[in-house]
């Protein structure tokens, strides 16, 4: 990895707990939606819905709440009752003010890269909530530089390296989604490492293994340190 300059992470379950929350939200939707439907039933019509929305709704817990109710309403019939829906709104709202909750090693991490690189967030989702989650983190003045996509695709990714003016082989992309991390930054000619996190959004999920020179996968955020020059 010589000549690396910058160093981009992602925040939703490398740099904090996030998915966790989602999953939490949606057993308490189950159980709300018991009376008419099985969870597993549950489950399965959140994610179809998540997935026909994504392009209109785009990422983030208040798209996820839309597809939340529309699930609600087409698993009902939309009988749903309206003191159910106003207690999926509250999950909502509850979910937007979890705390944020930082992973192991992610002080320690970047407090040992910071001023040896450019150290940039990169991430994707409502631009309020993740403004804000990044500025309840403690950890914001570490950053040179944030960028919350709409989506990460290869063209977010290289208008994002034209405006930190560097070259594709100076960026290195860290993250859990191999998807939206690893993909569109190798695909550009970038660095990339993996960090798995213990539970992954079935939209994150690739089938194929990466096989690329430029691609590492370690088991914490404090390994990338012994992968740098």
């Amino acid at each position: 990895m010589e000549g690396i300059q910058v160093i981009g992470f992602d925040a939703d379950d490398t740099l904090w707990v996030n998915e966790t929350y989602f999953l939490e939200t949606e057993q308490k939707l189950r159980l709300l939606l018991a009376p008419y439907v099985d969870g597993e039933t549950v489950s399965a019509e959140l994610f179809r819905t998540e997935s026909r929305n994504m392009p209109l709704y785009g990422y983030g817990v208040k798209a996820y709440i839309l597809s939340v109710l529309e699930t609600a309403i087409c698993i009902t019939g939309g009988k749903v009752p309206a003191n159910v829906l106003e207690q999926i709104l509250a999950l909502g709202k509850e979910q937007l003010t979890k705390p944020v909750e930082l992973l192991d090693g992610v002080e320690e991490t970047l407090n040992a890269l910071v001023g040896r690189y450019r150290l940039i967030v990169v991430t994707k989702g409502d631009l309020l909530d993740q403004e804000q989650k990044l500025r309840r983190s403690g950890i914001e003045h570490l950053f040179h530089h944030v960028e919350i996509m709409s989506d990460k695709t290869d063209r977010e990714y290289r208008l994002l390296l034209k405006h930190l003016d560097i070259r594709p082989e100076e960026f290195l992309m860290i993250g859990n989604s191999v998807r939206s991390d690893i993909l569109p930054p190798l695909e550009l000619g970038s660095y990339a490492v993996h960090i798995p996190y213990h539970t992954t959004w079935e939209h994150e999920k690739v089938d194929e293994p990466v096989v690329n020179p430029r691609f590492f996968t370690v088991d914490s955020l404090w390994d990338i340190i012994s992968l740098l020059p």
